[in-house]
Parts: C-alpha cells; structure tokens; sequence
C-alpha cells in the first residue's frame, strides 16, 4: 500500500514538473519596424511560427480593428505569397489631410503559393499602416492561421491587464506617444532622411570652402602677376638710367 501511495505520489509530481518546465507555445504577434507613434506611419511585421511537427502553415488572415481604422494599409509583397487586401465601409467616416474617407482596410490574408511555413520556420508577413490613432494606446488584429492539413488555429482572445494571458492570444501592437513637433522620430526612414540633410548640408560647406579658397587663390596669383610686372618695369627703368648715366660720363 504504502508502495503504491509512494508511487502514485511520484506520478503526479512528475506530472506537476513537466506541466511547469513545459515552454510556452509561440504565438502570431505583432511588432513594429523602429516604434509605431501615435498619428504617425509605421511599418508592421507579423510574425508567424510554425507549431506544427506535420503541418506547414498556407494562409495568414489578418483583421484590422474597425474601432481605430486605418486610412492607409499597404502590404510588402513576399515571394511565394500572394495576398489579398479586403476594404469596407466605414459607420463614421474618417478625416485624413483635410479628406473624407467612407472605407477602409479590415482584412489583410496572405495564402501560400507552395509549402508555405515549414516545420521549424516562422514568416514575417511585412505592412505599413497609417495613420495611427491618437486616442489609444494599442491596436488589436485578430488573426486565423490555417495549416495544410486545414487545421485551423484561430489568435483572437483579447488580452485583459491583470489576468494572465489567454491560451489564444490576438496580436497586440503597442502605439508610443508622439514626440513634441508631432511626429514619429526613430524609423529607418525618418534616419535616411536626417542622414540625407546632413549630407546636402556638408557638400554646401565644403563648396563654399573651396569657392573662398579659389577666390583666395585668384587674389594671391594677380597680386604677384601685379608686383612682378612693376618690378620689371622699375628694372628697366633701372637699366635706361645707368645707360644715360654711363653716356653722359663718356661726353663729358
């Protein structure tokens, strides 16, 4: 009896340990290229692993929240994809740039032309968005992964702060605050186009160095051309009065 008590014991101990040292399984997320500000753009990547040891992922569908549309939803192509971009009407219509805009971007799927996402692979599926809400702090996408034995894993549990996550969790893509001009600093792009005024600002400086040099050049030569052209005037003028001198000596 006692045996059996020790053993049962160890079962579900071991049981405990295993369920506690198991990692847990990766999901479909959402992150930013740089940081994602507030009424600015950003580039997305959603990241999607394959979980599946006999199974490669084939689609991707991505629903975009309609309480915070997005004006502007502009996928990257990837090879050996090909995507789908589905628009809808708007309740409340948005006003970008002085515009209204009745429709906007609530699906993104992305469907595999071949094997898709193998065993022991992940893809990221690339999209710019914009303009980004400024009265959240997060946006939420919903999304399917279907695999090839059309297996269904569905990421729309909504994550609640203070609860621990759901075994499904949706996307979440957190949105930083704006900088003080109101726009977004710190993206790749933003970078490029600093490092490109810094460029155009240096090449004036170094042209206009080299115009005051070649002025400077310019003045220096015509001085020099000026000062040896009077000395040899005041040299000849030199040799013509030793001549007359030289005759004068000889009459007398």
């Amino acid at each position: 009896m006692k045996a059996s008590r020790i053993a049962a014991a160890g079962a579900v101990a071991g049981v405990a340990v295993l369920t506690l040292s198991a990692p847990a399984f990766a999901h479909v997320s959402v992150q930013p290229e740089g940081e994602a500000a507030k009424g600015g753009y950003a580039v997305v990547n959603f990241k999607v692993p394959n979980e599946r040891d006999n199974a490669s992922t084939t689609k991707l569908e991505v629903t975009f929240p309609t309480d915070h549309p997005l004006a502007s939803v502009m996928p990257q192509p990837i090879d050996g994809w090909d995507v789908k971009v589905t628009k809808s009407k708007l309740d409340k219509p948005l006003e970008v740039h002085g515009k209204k805009i009745d429709e906007a971007v609530t699906k993104v799927t992305w469907t595999a032309d071949d094997d898709g996402i193998e065993p022991g692979f992940f893809q990221k599926f690339p999209v710019s968005v914009g303009s980004l809400p400024e009265n959240t702090d997060e946006l939420v996408f919903k999304a399917l992964q279907t695999y090839s034995d059309k297996e269904v894993v569905r990421w729309i549990e909504v994550p609640q702060e203070g609860k621990d996550e759901p075994d499904y969790p949706a996307p979440v893509l957190a949105l930083s605050e704006a900088s003080a001009d109101g726009h977004s600093h710190g993206t790749s792009d933003d970078k490029a186009h600093e490092a490109d005024e810094d460029k155009s600002a240096g090449d004036a400086e170094k042209a206009a160095a080299e115009t005051t040099a070649a002025a400077d050049s310019g003045g220096t030569d015509t001085t020099a051309r000026v000062l040896g052209i009077v000395g040899i005037v005041v040299g000849a003028a030199g040799v013509a009065y030793g001549v007359l001198a030289g005759r004068r000596r000889t009459s007398a």
